[in-house]
């Protein structure tokens, strides 16, 4: 009888044994707080260093980045949609000259500013781009155009133009994105080519980063319904040629978001982006391998682009709201706001406010 009931305990025990195997119960801190709404930003990365900015331009960044998230989080804490929110933040920095978007586009080599954006709305998973543009005084407002009111994801050139004309969407003469420190930057490198052959790094020369340039603006935000949202707006390359196009307008590359794991904006050597689809990658770890948010930037920025020989970085939210800002340059102009109103401020590669 004594071996009957200590075979029935022991039973008993490998039963509970295996239950508690598969029921495991999450802790309090392996369960991600979930905010309320979040907004988060970027203004290019490369190869940003302090030494080579001075304390006026620093200013002015920091200033004009937080103007730019504080408009998108002030639309969220009111109960405005994550695509709205995106909008006007991206707005904010397409309409200063800082930033290598809109009124601060970099120069073709044609002497031209030529124009790309995209948007993506992660609880529909539909999509608007456009490329290629040169009067559109906010691409970012052309693309959720395309992205609302046409039956197509991405529209350029003059047919782009033609359907911003058609939907009233605002329209500015090109010498509106004329300014002279982007000019001058081209002209220094048409010199150059004079000279000798220019090198790759050499064509993406801007006077805010030296020596490299991947400038981009981007935006994503969760709304209180719980709606992510992406978007990037871009002048390009400096001294690109034959109409080239590069990752922002792409959705995949450039833009992603997605509801059920997370809203992507990148900015660098746009190419890299394309063949490495580095928004969707981000995604796609999170939602087929399980990967926090964290985990998966950190695996396409720093490992996969990195080896793939591609620079730059992104911005990104994940469902819950929590951040991630992964970039392997030497800096990144971004920005991320919680629903308590929290800001986290970052230029250079260290965390240096």
């Amino acid at each position: 009888m004594k071996t009957f009931y200590s075979l029935l305990l022991f039973s008993f025990l490998i039963i509970s044994c295996k239950q508690n195997a598969t029921h495991t119960t999450k802790t309090p801190q392996d369960t991600p707080k979930q905010q309320k709404f979040a907004i988060i930003i970027h203004g290019g990365a490369g190869t940003i260093l302090k030494e080579n900015m001075t304390d006026s331009l620093e200013k002015a960044y920091k200033a004009k980045l937080t103007e730019a998230i504080q408009t998108g989080h002030k639309i969220l804490e009111n109960g405005g949609t994550s695509l709205e929110a995106v909008q006007r933040t991206i707005n904010v920095m397409e309409n200063s000259p800082l930033f290598n978007s809109a009124k601060g586009a970099v120069f073709t080599h044609d002497g031209k500013n030529e124009l790309d954006a995209s948007i993506m709305d992660g609880k529909t998973l539909n999509a608007g781009a456009i490329a290629g543009v040169t009067n559109v005084k906010n691409p970012i407002n052309l693309a959720y155009e395309v992205m609302t009111n046409s039956e197509h994801v991405l529209l350029s050139g003059k047919g782009a133009e033609a359907f911003a004309k058609e939907k009233g969407i605002e329209q500015v003469d090109p010498s509106y994105f004329f300014t002279e420190k982007r000019y001058n930057s081209l002209q220094r490198i048409l010199e150059r080519e004079k000279q000798d052959s220019i090198s790759k790094a050499a064509a993406f020369y801007d006077p805010f980063i030296k020596d490299e340039k991947f400038g981009t603006v981007g935006c994503v935000a969760l709304d209180k319904n719980g709606n992510l949202a992406a978007g990037t707006s871009t002048g390009g390359m400096t001294n690109k040629r034959y109409n080239r196009i590069g990752d922002s307008p792409i959705i995949g590359s450039g833009t992603y978001a997605n509801n059920t794991t997370c809203g992507v904006s990148s900015t660098g050597w746009g190419e890299y982006f394309i063949r490495g689809q580095v928004a969707y990658d981000i995604s796609a770890q999170m939602e087929y391998a399980k990967k926090t948010l964290t985990d998966a930037t950190r695996n396409v920025i720093q490992e996969k682009l990195t080896k793939l020989g591609g620079t730059g970085g992104i911005v990104a939210l994940d469902h819950y709201g929590n951040p991630s800002m992964e970039f392997n340059t030497k800096g990144m102009y971004r920005a991320y706001m919680n629903d308590q109103g929290e800001l986290t401020l970052g230029i250079y590669e260290e965390n240096e406010n």
